[in-house]
């Protein structure tokens, strides 16, 4: 799974790569970093594999014992994400996009609060911590 942690994001090849499994991995770990009670936007782009990759973060946003608020902002730009979290003053945000990767690839852009990018290297790190790795 560290293939998917690259300099600026989390981003592989779907399903094979990077799937729901390893997004909910990547996701609780995620929860236990920002912490109980943080506000996290989410969203995600119009490729074939997003809703589903989208689904597994917010499912494992919301389980009981992690984050309490999470914003479901739904199909949109990464741009838009950065936007929201600035705007609501969230904790957070992931966007499940993979940019202008080929159809073939998902991936996860994060940003802490003020839309401060998380490197995919610093997620890999997040999930040694939080023993998700």
């Amino acid at each position: 799974m560290s293939s998917i942690f690259k300099a600026y994001d989390v981003r592989g090849v779907y399903p094979d790569e990077l799937n729901e499994q390893n997004t909910v991995q990547i996701s609780r770990a995620l929860a236990r970093y920002f912490g109980r009670g943080a506000m996290i936007v989410i969203g995600h782009d119009a490729r074939l594999s997003s809703p589903s990759l989208y689904k597994a973060v917010k499912k494992s946003l919301t389980v009981k014992g992690h984050l309490s608020h999470v914003i479901d902002a739904g199909l949109m730009t990464t741009p838009m994400l950065y936007f929201l979290v600035n705007d609501l003053k969230a904790d957070g945000g992931i966007m499940v996009t993979a940019s202008h990767n080929p159809k073939e690839y998902n991936g996860l852009k994060i940003v802490k609060k003020g839309a401060r990018p998380i490197s995919g290297m610093q997620v890999e790190s997040i999930m040694k911590k939080y023993k998700h790795v």
